[in-house]
């Protein structure tokens, strides 16, 4: 069971990014151990395991980073991570995107939520084309999202426009090639208490749809295909 993470955690963050060396690290390793990696499992296995039933079918399994950077993606960087994330999520391989329910630690303080960073073009293209063809499931989304002031809808936009939204509540979403909603926060009490885990499993049910929603597009057509449907004339 998760217990909060130990209030030492930011410590070995600061550490790590002023010592990437190995030495410093093989000296500290206990405390990584300890104080990161495995608080950092218990919280992903346990709010993976809250969710497991909910989540029948949608294929995604928990993980937690490595703190080892890809040798091949050093570029002139340390060999360690100053974060470490876990995450809930689709398997994929090294460098392909996907969405993902995740919960990061850095030196700065927390993050977690859901995200999509790295969409596909093919799968952006069926999130305007199904908005454009039925607009109202997402809007109750959307909707639900502007209640919620302590998620932040971030994400980056089409240098080029792909056209206007089919309606003023979907304007922050029909443009994005990538997006995440987040919780963010320094180091608070909360990080070492257990019920940090509620509260994380809270915020993921809330996102729950729209992981599913995205997952689904899959499914769609190509809306390239001349046997797409295109916007009505109404929109």
């Amino acid at each position: 069971m998760f217990q909060g993470f130990d209030p030492q955690v930011v410590d070995f963050l600061w550490g790590i990014r002023f010592n990437n060396e190995k030495s410093w690290f093989e000296e500290h390793k206990q405390e990584y151990l300890d104080h990161l990696y495995t608080p950092m499992k218990a919280l992903n296995r346990q709010v993976y395991e809250a969710l497991e039933e909910e989540i029948q079918g949608l294929g995604l399994t928990a993980k937690v980073s490595r703190i080892y950077r890809d040798a091949r993606r050093l570029h002139g960087r340390g060999p360690y991570k100053d974060h470490l994330w876990c995450a809930i999520e689709r398997p994929r391989g090294p460098f392909e995107g996907g969405i993902t329910f995740w919960f990061e630690l850095a030196p700065e303080g927390y993050s977690y939520g859901l995200g999509y960073w790295d969409m596909p073009a093919l799968t952006a293209a069926k999130f305007r084309a199904r908005l454009d063809r039925d607009p109202k499931p997402f809007e109750k989304l959307a909707r639900s999202l502007k209640k919620r002031p302590d998620l932040l809808l971030k994400g980056a936009e089409y240098k080029r426009s792909k056209g206007p939204a089919p309606s003023k509540l979907l304007e922050d979403w029909y443009n994005r090639k990538s997006f995440s909603i987040s919780r963010e926060g320094g180091y608070e009490e909360k990080l070492y208490r257990p019920e940090l885990a509620d509260e994380v499993l809270e915020t993921y049910r809330f996102l729950l749809p729209f992981c599913r929603y995205f997952l689904l597009l899959d499914g769609d057509p190509d809306p390239s295909s001349a046997q797409s449907p295109h916007r009505s004339a109404s929109t």
